[in-house]
């Protein structure tokens, strides 16, 4: 029953555009188990898989048709930005087994981390503190800190330098 509110929950105030209210939406997300901080702006058109597989910290922005796609726990830090059309997969399939066996991992985005739009970070992945993956990048292992990321797959191209 949860998961079928959830559904239609998601589609009517989260994947539609017609309420562009954050407020409304953080305490829909609460209800529904997930844990938000304060200051987190949810854009129109983000789909959320399952709430209670969610944790996102203080000053979290998150873009136009970001996909969490939380089988099992996303957490995301403070100060992060997850851009526009930008896609957190927790779940795969095990393409050695004729079955195509589910596959999960969790996701954690550590403090400071923009993650680029239209960039896909992949399920058991780490983005350490501040890391940057660059737009329509692909993430398939963990971050390191302070560094930019860029590809298909994603390498470091560099030190992030804040100044």
């Amino acid at each position: 029953m949860k998961r079928v509110l959830w559904h239609y929950t998601n589609l009517i105030f989260f994947k539609s555009g017609w309420l562009p209210f954050y407020g409304f939406k953080v305490f829909l997300l609460r209800v529904f188990g997930a844990k938000v901080g304060k200051q987190v702006e949810l854009k129109p058109c983000v789909n959320i898989k399952y709430p209670w597989n969610l944790t996102i910290g203080d000053e979290v922005w998150i873009g136009e048709n970001v996909w969490l796609d939380s089988l099992v726990m996303i957490t995301i830090g403070s100060n992060v930005c997850i851009s526009q059309g930008a896609t957190l997969l927790t779940g795969s399939h095990n393409y050695k087994k004729s079955s195509f066996d589910l596959i999960t991992g969790s996701i954690v985005l550590e403090d400071g981390v923009w993650i680029g739009a239209g960039a896909i970070v992949n399920q058991g992945v780490t983005a350490h503190s501040h890391a940057v993956l660059t737009s329509g990048s692909v993430a398939t292992k963990n971050l390191e800190a302070y560094s930019i990321y860029q590809g298909n797959p994603a390498v470091k191209v560099r030190e992030r330098v804040i100044e």
